[in-house]
C-alpha cells in the first residue's frame, strides 16, 4: 500500500508521459508490467501509483524508492531498459525527483 509521508529517506519520482489517446491504456500496461517484472524486485523499492488522465493524453507515474542511491541503481538492471525503451517508445517522459515535504489527509 502506498503511504506518502514526509520522509527523509525517502526520494520520489513523478514521472508524466504524453501519449496519443490511442495508445493511453498501451502505456498504462506496460509500466504496470514494468512495475511488476523489474521495479517493485530492485532493492530500495517502495511503491508506485500509475494514475492516467482522463482526456487521455498523460499517464502519470509516482513512484518512490528508499534514497537516491537505491533509486539510481534501479536502472543498471537491463531488463529495467528493455522495459522503459518500451513505454519510450510510445511516450514523452518528462520525469522528476521530489521530497515529500506536506502531507495531510481527512480521517474518516
Amino acid at each position: 500500500m502506498t503511504t506518502i509521508k514526509v520522509d527523509k529517506d525517502v526520494v520520489t519520482l513523478i514521472n508524466v508521459f504524453t501519449v496519443d489517446p490511442s495508445k493511453q491504456q498501451e502505456v498504462v500496461d506496460a509500466l504496470v508490467e514494468t512495475t511488476n517484472k523489474v521495479w517493485r524486485l530492485q532493492d530500495g523499492y517502495i511503491s508506485a501509483s500509475i494514475h492516467k488522465s482522463q482526456d487521455k493524453k498523460r499517464v502519470v507515474n509516482y513512484v518512490q524508492y528508499k534514497g537516491k542511491e537505491t533509486f539510481d541503481k534501479r536502472l543498471d538492471n537491463p531488463e529495467a531498459i528493455i522495459h522503459m525503451n518500451k513505454v519510450l517508445s510510445m511516450a514523452k517522459a518528462d520525469g522528476h525527483l521530489y521530497d515529500v515535504v506536506f502531507t495531510d489527509s481527512k480521517e474518516e
